[in-house]
């Protein structure tokens, strides 16, 4: 039998913020950027009971809480303690999915022949809550759907189990938005139609969802259904993409270098985009004309925003590129990787920023992921009787 746990950091920020400072314990905070044009990253259960939530824009944030504290926040913190969770599942799990940054599946299948696996997922948890101080929610079911779904009710820093054959009515008195993969959009689509609950969505023929929805609809239906063969895909911080340039002749030319490493940055990032991934380790690497090649690495807080990839890449090309001889391949590669739906750092950004990395990445979907890039990185891209040429 299937037996898939789910961990969740609750308030994963905010609990953060709370260990470094306890005074802000039983308070309203909200962690995103400062000012009225920035995004809300994550917000406090004090916060949620006036309507406050992530992703919503700052301004509304004050308004419905105008009391919250608001904090910038510390991407350097929150990666340390992400990793100290990670380290500790690691230790324990015999395979393990980060699915994000505060998010966790394990494979525990045949471990119920040893040990009791809600007990053993109790202990676990247990543990992690001693060793970092951070508040973390589990569930476990037959799939990570129901698993998910399982946490979500057992927070705040809470366990569920729902046992085989149990999954359907479990979620059948849930709203359809508690559904993974339902979002506003096909929520809006569903309410029309006066589908609200899950066991609505169950009992509707699958082929007129997939007339609805495409492909997806099965999906709808498998899931509402509390079915999901997903796999659990085992973490290896050696997974990595990357980019690197031979050039045919050698170069010093500094501007074209570090044009290249940004556009590299450009199209890697829109790679993690696209397959809703983010960064924690970014790679820069020169080999100089005599072949003596140098590599140079930095954790970063999780991302997949290139502005902030290539000023991390530039400043690690600084401080690599000493010898002033002639380059002969410069790369970049971002490792630690992990699910993350279009995060950003929301603490940092706007958003205005937001909205542009959305629309770019609609243009570089429909025509061809070179067919934009920012100013900065294009002193390779020449014309040629009139047409613009891109150096790949």
């Amino acid at each position: 039998m299937k037996a898939i746990l789910h961990y969740d950091l609750d308030t994963f920020f905010i609990s953060v913020e709370r260990l470094k400072d306890s005074r802000l314990n039983g308070r309203p905070i909200i962690v995103g950027g400062a000012n009225d044009r920035g995004v809300v990253a994550s917000c406090s259960y004090e916060t949620r009971i006036f309507g406050v939530h992530s992703g919503m824009s700052m301004k509304l944030a004050r308004q419905l809480c105008p009391d919250a504290l608001i904090i910038k926040g510390d991407g350097d913190a929150y990666s340390e303690y992400s990793k100290m969770v990670t380290d500790i599942i690691s230790e324990e799990a015999p395979i393990f999915e980060k699915a994000s940054v505060d998010e966790f599946y394990v494979d525990m299948t045949g471990m119920d022949r040893f040990i009791g696996c809600f007990k053993w997922s109790v202990e676990l948890r247990e543990r992690v809550i001693r060793e970092t101080g951070l508040p973390i929610s589990l569930g476990l079911s037959t799939n990570k759907m129901v698993a998910k779904v399982a946490t979500g009710t057992a927070k705040p820093n809470g366990a569920k189990q729902v046992e085989k054959g149990t999954e359907k009515p479990f979620l059948a008195p849930m709203n359809i938005e508690r559904i993974p993969m339902i979002g506003p959009k096909t929520t809006k689509t569903l309410h029309e139609m006066r589908v609200r609950k899950v066991k609505t969505l169950s009992e509707i023929p699958v082929e007129y969802l997939m007339y609805l929805f495409g492909k997806n609809g099965k999906t709808l239906s498998q899931r509402a259904n509390g079915i999901d063969n997903s796999p659990v895909v085992p973490y290896s911080e050696a997974k990595s993409i990357s980019k690197e340039r031979t050039f045919n002749q050698d170069t010093i030319d500094v501007d074209m270098l570090k044009s290249l490493i940004s556009k590299m940055c450009e199209t890697l990032a829109f790679e993690l985009r696209n397959s809703n991934k983010l960064t924690s380790c970014i790679t820069v690497k020169i080999r100089y004309s005599d072949f003596d090649t140098h590599t140079l690495q930095q954790r970063i807080f999780y991302t997949s925003c290139d502005h902030h990839l290539i000023r991390y890449a530039l400043e690690l090309f600084k401080k690599l590129y000493t010898r002033r001889v002639l380059v002969r391949l410069v790369g970049v590669k971002l490792s630690g990787l992990v699910g993350g739906n279009y995060q950003m750092n929301l603490f940092e950004d706007s958003s205005k920023i937001m909205k542009l990395y959305q629309s770019v990445d609609r243009m570089k979907k429909r025509f061809g992921k070179h067919c934009v890039y920012r100013v900065s990185s294009m002193s390779d891209i020449e014309l040629r009787d009139g047409k613009m040429i891109i150096s790949k």
